[in-house]
């Protein structure tokens, strides 16, 4: 039976999918005219341009782009809600909590580990293994990182001990996937189960009741002074305020995806991984090693997603908790499969959760809005799920992910 997509003309398709996109951009302008520096004080303004994404969301509906679609109008919604809200709330006090630069800043700062976790399971799941031990991987960098950082004194020696234990659990996952031909999915939740155990079993028995040392070793900071002297002044300040200071880390991760990106798409090795991940029986034909090449993927996942953890106990809250990690291998997960494989699609997704995971806590903090905090804790959960859900569609995986090759 045909979809709607399916009897859909070409170029009711092809129309529908740029208004489905303003409708989401609408939706999001809707709720931004109500905050600072515009915070429109009459809901009549920002209800205008929510209703106009509202009707956007339906053109694109009727076009055929469903799930574009009814993401538009969910944002026309979310923008109008938000909007009424704010309206609810002083100026004095919304100039106070919303300040655009350490919200940006922020971003940043939530979006890195993301990205490290995120392009490692690129190499992972490229090469044909699912990795949703990701967050057990980052959880293991994270107490590693710690651990080395605290008995060698060293910074830079506990990033390459949590890189270390986060290749090795990646290399338990890699045998039982590639050799065992075990289900991937069922390994990975065991190796996710299997860091929680080791970490909080270590933390308890070296640490105890004391926790980390307050002294660890932390990541440095970048400090980019030069940028407050950018002209205009109001230009350098922002990007002072927003780039003038963020972790090394953060930094490293932009170079990390160039990198990704020429090692993937520009150079035999990055072929090798994706032939192996998407006909493994050719590759194999033409003398590569699939299970070397799968190997070697799922080790370098382990290692970057641990890099990932480390950032965040040695540059980011300078201590280790148990299970610190808090779902954030998840979440990159997600982004991964919102960036369809691709490293800078993966870092927008990466974007798309930090931005909602630090501007969440700034609405928080308004009064007239404090009994909804429950609500917006929920925020970066919910604006994920309408991104990987609503706008991307259906995004088509490496054809031989998940299939367990075996040599003949």
């Amino acid at each position: 039976m045909s979809t709607a997509v399916e009897r859909a003309p070409a170029s009711a398709l092809a129309g529908s999918e740029p208004v489905g996109i303003a409708g989401i951009g609408l939706g999001v302008l809707a709720f931004w005219l109500a905050l600072p520096p515009v915070h429109s004080r009459t809901v009549a303004l920002p209800a205008v341009v929510g209703a106009a994404a509202i009707a956007c969301g339906a053109w694109a509906v009727a076009g055929g782009r469903r799930r574009l679609g009814w993401a538009a109008v969910a944002a026309g919604v979310i923008g109008i809600a938000g909007a009424v809200l704010a309206t609810h709330a002083s100026v004095s006090h919304l100039q106070a909590v919303i300040t655009w630069s350490t919200i940006l800043a922020a971003t940043l700062v939530f979006a890195t580990p993301l990205t490290y976790a995120a392009i490692g399971g690129m190499f992972s799941e490229r090469s044909g293994v699912v990795n949703i031990g990701l967050e057990g991987m980052m959880l293991m960098g994270a107490f590693f990182g710690a651990y080395g950082a605290d008995k060698t004194g060293s910074w830079v020696a506990g990033v390459l001990i949590g890189m270390a234990s986060g290749a090795a659990l990646a290399l338990v996952h890699a045998f039982f996937a590639i050799h065992l031909r075990a289900d991937q999915i069922v390994g990975g939740t065991a190796v996710n189960f299997l860091a929680l155990g080791i970490t909080g079993y270590l933390y308890v028995d070296i640490y105890g009741n004391n926790g980390t040392p307050d002294n660890l070793p932390a990541i440095p900071d970048v400090h980019l002074g030069w940028l407050g002297s950018i002209p205009p002044h109001s230009l350098g300040s922002f990007l002072d305020e927003v780039l003038g200071s963020q972790n090394l880390m953060v930094w490293l991760s932009f170079v990390l995806l160039v990198v990704a990106y020429i090692v993937m798409f520009r150079t035999p090795l990055g072929l090798h991984i994706r032939s192996v991940g998407e006909h493994p029986r050719a590759a194999d034909t033409v003398g590569i090693s699939v299970y070397g090449v799968r190997y070697a993927s799922v080790v370098t996942s382990g290692a970057l997603a641990a890099l990932g953890g480390a950032y965040l106990s040695i540059g980011f809250v300078n201590s280790f908790t148990e299970n610190m990690t808090a779902g954030r291998g998840f979440i990159a997960l997600a982004a991964l499969i919102f960036g369809k494989w691709r490293p800078f699609g993966a870092f927008a997704a990466a974007l798309l959760f930090g931005f909602s995971s630090a501007f969440a806590p700034q609405l928080q903090n308004v009064d007239a809005w404090s009994t909804y905090g429950t609500l917006f804790e929920a925020l970066p959960y919910v604006l994920t799920l309408i991104a990987v859900a609503g706008v991307i569609g259906r995004s088509i995986p490496p054809a031989a992910i998940g299939r367990p090759y075996q040599k003949q």
